[in-house]
């Protein structure tokens, strides 16, 4: 019995919790992931996973292996790689976030692929939260104060934020020269999808972080309609630096109260917190890394 492919086997129905979608990530039938499995719980002498036919869920022994699986391949993968003196390959799943994606990292995909030509990567984007186990994603590329405590994160960058208005906005309501004149304006307020809470306007002020609740007949959630929602005039938003660019250029927003700023936004790139570093994402998340010291 080849025992590493069938802990890869084991590995992939344990994190997808169904053949066929396993099947599907390996690329093989659905048939020979059921022999290659029954033949390993044979040889192992236990049973890793029961089976119905609405779920695969682990047995106790299958949570147990499960974590010794996934340690093991990533080390000898590891060894692998350093002793055949080969570059990294395989399938690397990678969630990002929309604007991120937009801006930043498919312009400069080429370079990475390549970079490394054996490694065929795979993209969703989404900026809701992700199972990454459930949906076999390797990592996720994510903005924002991290708060799962499920997922380990490495921070890549801190983007500068702004807050910001179109001109026509500006002409009705005034420009804002200080925090207290914030009293007699309108905001577009950002909804957080898991609260459903606004996100409060953040300043920092001589060093100190200030929050203000802003009034406004308009909240939205996604960064495309929250800029877009600027431009037509409907209030103030606070958002990276990067992602008004362009419009401020083009002079349909400018930027107000610059001398207290949004602190800076973090970008983080996200994996489970059970899982050794892959070479395939470990490469990747360097390469973020480079990708982002330019901005």
């Amino acid at each position: 019995m080849d025992q590493v492919k069938a802990m890869k086997v084991f590995v992939r129905i344990y994190e997808r919790s169904s053949f066929t979608l396993a099947a599907e990530d390996l690329n093989q039938p659905r048939a020979t992931l059921t022999h290659t499995l029954n033949q390993f719980e044979a040889w192992l002498g236990t049973r890793l996973l029961e089976r119905s036919t609405r779920k695969v869920r682990p047995t106790l022994d299958g949570e147990t292996y499960y974590q010794r699986c996934v340690q093991l391949l990533a080390e000898l993968e590891d060894a692998e790689l350093a002793f055949r003196g080969v570059a990294p390959k395989g399938r690397l799943r990678v969630d990002l976030h929309g604007t991120l994606a937009k801006h930043f990292v498919i312009p400069a995909l080429p370079q990475f692929m390549t970079r490394y030509p054996d490694i065929e990567l795979s993209l969703s984007e989404a900026d809701r939260f992700v199972d990454l186990i459930a949906e076999g994603v390797d990592c996720v590329l994510r903005a924002g104060t991290l708060g799962d405590s499920a997922l380990i994160g490495k921070r890549v960058a801190n983007l500068r934020q702004i807050t910001c208005a179109s001109p026509a906005y500006l002409r009705e309501y005034g420009e804002p020269q200080s925090l207290a004149d914030l009293s007699h304006h309108r905001a577009v307020n950002y909804v957080s999808r898991t609260t459903a809470k606004l996100f409060p306007f953040e300043f920092m002020v001589d060093g100190e972080l200030k929050e203000v609740v802003l009034q406004g007949a308009l909240s939205v959630f996604g960064a495309e309609i929250y800029a877009a929602s600027a431009i037509a005039g409907l209030g103030i938003i606070q958002c990276p630096r990067y992602r008004m660019d362009a419009q401020i250029a083009q002079g349909l927003v400018q930027e107000i109260l610059a001398d207290t700023p949004p602190p800076s936004m973090p970008v983080s790139v996200l994996y489970p917190h059970n899982r050794h570093m892959s070479p395939r994402v470990r490469v990747f998340v360097d390469w973020l890394e480079e990708l982002f010291t330019e901005v």
